[in-house]
C-alpha cells in the first residue's frame, strides 16, 4: 500500500470487505499499516477527569450520568480550578501527556461555569499537557474560546450508526453530534470522535458508523473505540458483554481506514487480560485512557498500566509530539 493508504472516499461496500476479512489475516494488515505510520512501541496515555458529574438531561441509553435513571451517581458540581490542577500533576506525574476533562452537560451554555472551564484549560495548558474537553453539544463562537485558552482537542463521540442511534438517544440528532464536530474543527481543535460497541448494533451499524468517520473531509485524530460497560439502572444494563475479537476487530479496521489516527482502546479495558490488551496494541490500538475512572465507571490504575507498559514494551507517547516535530523540521 502507498500513501493512497489515506482516504476519505471509502464505501460501504469497501469497509465491509475489510471489516470481514478472515481475523489473523485482518490483524496482519492493521498491524502491517500501523507499523508503516506510526511508532508501534508508543501509545499516548490519556487520563479522562469528571469535572461535573451527574444530573445530565440527556437520555443516552448507557449513561449512568442522565439525571433520569437511578444508577446510585451522585450530582455533583462543577470541580474548583485549584482540584482540577491537582489531579492533572498527579496525572502528569503518573507518565499521562494528555488530560481530558468532562462535564455531565447537554450543551455548553455561556455562563460563569463556561468561564471556570476556560480557566482550567489555560491552566493544564500551561502544565505542558495535551488539554481536552468533552462537554456537550458546541456553537462555533464556544469552540473558538477554548482553542484560544488552549484547548488541543474536543471528544464528542457518534457512539453508533445514524441509523442505531435513535434506538440509544432520542434528546438530541446525528445531526447535532456532527454539527458540533464541524465547529469543532473550524475552530481549528484536533477531533477526538468514535464509539461504543455493545449497545446492541448489528455489525453493519458498527461500519456504518465507521463509514461516517472515515469519510470525514480530515479523518478525526483520535478516534475512542469503547466496549459497553453495562450500568445497573441503565436501559442497557443486560447487554452481553462484548467479545474480544469484536472489539480487535474494531480497531484493526479502524487502524486500516485511518493509518495516521490516534485509536484509542477506551472503556472496557478493567474486563480484558493483558493478553488481550496486547493483541489490541497489535491491531493498531496506540492509545489508553489511564487511571482509576473513566468519568464513572472503573479502569485499570496506573500502577496495573505501567506493569504492562514494561512487559510488552511500550512508552507513553510525548505531549504535543507532532507539533515538535513540525517545529524542528522547519528549523533545519
Amino acid at each position: 500500500m502507498a500513501n493512497s493508504d489515506i482516504r476519505n472516499n471509502w464505501t460501504i461496500a469497501e469497509i465491509k470487505g475489510v471489516y470481514n476479512t478472515p481475523l489473523l489475516e485482518l490483524i496482519f494488515n492493521a498491524a502491517t499499516l500501523h507499523r508503516k505510520y506510526n511508532d508501534t512501541a508508543e501509545v499516548q496515555v490519556c487520563t479522562l477527569l469528571s469535572i461535573k458529574t451527574g444530573g445530565c438531561g440527556e437520555d443516552c441509553a448507557y449513561c449512568p450520568q442522565a439525571a433520569r435513571y437511578d444508577t446510585g451517581v451522585e450530582v455533583q458540581a462543577l470541580m474548583k480550578k485549584k482540584e482540577v490542577l491537582e489531579y492533572a500533576q498527579k496525572a502528569k506525574d503518573a507518565g499521562s501527556t494528555r488530560f481530558c476533562m468532562g462535564a455531565a452537560w447537554r450543551e455548553v451554555r455561556d455562563n460563569k461555569d463556561f468561564d471556570n472551564v476556560l480557566e482550567m484549560v489555560k491552566g493544564v495548558n500551561q502544565m505542558g499537557m495535551e488539554v481536552c474537553c468533552t462537554l456537550g453539544m458546541l456553537t462555533e463562537t464556544q469552540a473558538q474560546k477554548l482553542a484560544e485558552a488552549g484547548l488541543y482537542a474536543y471528544n464528542h463521540n457518534l457512539d453508533t450508526s445514524k441509523e442505531h442511534y435513535t434506538e440509544i438517544i432520542s434528546t438530541r440528532t446525528y445531526e447535532d453530534r456532527l454539527e458540533t464536530l464541524d465547529n469543532v474543527r473550524k475552530a481549528g481543535v484536533s477531533v477526538c470522535c468514535g464509539g461504543i460497541i455493545g449497545l446492541g448494533e448489528t455489525h453493519d451499524d458498527r461500519i456504518k458508523m465507521l463509514h461516517t468517520l472515515v469519510t470525514m473531509e480530515e479523518h478525526p485524530e483520535s478516534v475512542p473505540i469503547n466496549s459497553l460497560v453495562p450500568i445497573a439502572g441503565t436501559p442497557l444494563a443486560s447487554n452481553e458483554k462484548v467479545d474480544i475479537w469484536d472489539m480487535v476487530r474494531m480497531i484493526a479496521t479502524a487502524r486500516i481506514l485511518m493509518p495516521k489516527t490516534m485509536v484509542r482502546l477506551s472503556a472496557g479495558r478493567t474486563d480484558m487480560s493483558i493478553a488481550e490488551q496486547a493483541l489490541c496494541f497489535m491491531a493498531g490500538a496506540n492509545s489508553i485512557f489511564a487511571g482509576d475512572k473513566l468519568l464513572t465507571t472503573p479502569n485499570p490504575s496506573f500502577d496495573d498500566d505501567n506493569l504492562m507498559f514494561k512487559l510488552l514494551g511500550l512508552e507513553p507517547r510525548k505531549a504535543f509530539k507532532e507539533e515538535k516535530a513540525y517545529l524542528h523540521e522547519m528549523a533545519n
